[in-house]
């Protein structure tokens, strides 16, 4: 079977996507899986040894960026868009599986996530929201201007030293979350609810 790049590639270019070819060379020293399903634009920056899994869509419109560190994993389902404000991602984070949504697509937003983070299950996040290192997002939640801070992964032995965490399911706004603590909701989140980790998960 013959395969019209010149097809594929016209079509990518249309919305605002790199050819194949200039698409590879970008991700040179990277693991792509899948590079017809794999959309990213002009704008967007990695380092080495990330994991791109089929489906993934890293989205920079003019005069804005993204920027991936090493050793990201992105899972299918993956999407990253800049269209009013810069993306700025470390290292070692886990995007998916389940699906990650970051959308800095507002005035005044800007979203930037450290290293050593999970973000699991679809969670979606939008404007001016830092996700420090190690803090972890996990499940179907919308991260609106929030603050996670800054701590150890999720393999930390001490839960309190891990970074910021929320879980369950629907609308996180304008919440700050600092190490060691977690809110877990199902629909609102409130500061109210924040408790430490270790209240999940006793050290033994």
């Amino acid at each position: 079977m013959n395969i019209d790049f010149e097809k594929i590639d016209a079509a990518r270019q249309a919305r605002g996507f790199l050819p194949i070819s200039q698409m590879m060379t970008m991700l040179e020293g990277n693991l792509v899986l899948d590079p017809f399903s794999t959309l990213i634009s002009s704008g967007v920056s990695f380092g080495k040894d990330n994991v791109l899994y089929p489906g993934v869509t890293l989205q920079a419109s003019a005069g804005t960026t993204i920027s991936l560190g090493d050793a990201n994993i992105l899972y299918s389902g993956t999407l990253v868009s800049s269209t009013h404000g810069d993306v700025a991602i470390g290292d070692r984070n886990q995007f998916g599986e389940g699906g990650f949504t970051a959308k800095a697509n507002r005035p005044g937003a800007e979203i930037r996530i450290g290293s050593h983070g999970r973000f699991l299950n679809n969670p979606s996040v939008f404007g001016e929201t830092v996700l420090g290192d190690g803090t972890q997002i996990l499940g179907n939640i919308t991260v609106d201007t929030c603050t996670l801070g800054d701590g150890g992964s999720h393999a930390e032995p001490d839960p309190d030293l891990r970074g910021g965490l929320l879980k369950g399911q629907g609308t996180a706004r304008n919440l700050i979350v600092p190490m060691g603590h977690v809110i877990a909701a199902q629909g609102s989140f409130f500061e109210d609810d924040m408790l430490p980790q270790s209240h999940f998960h006793p050290q033994k």
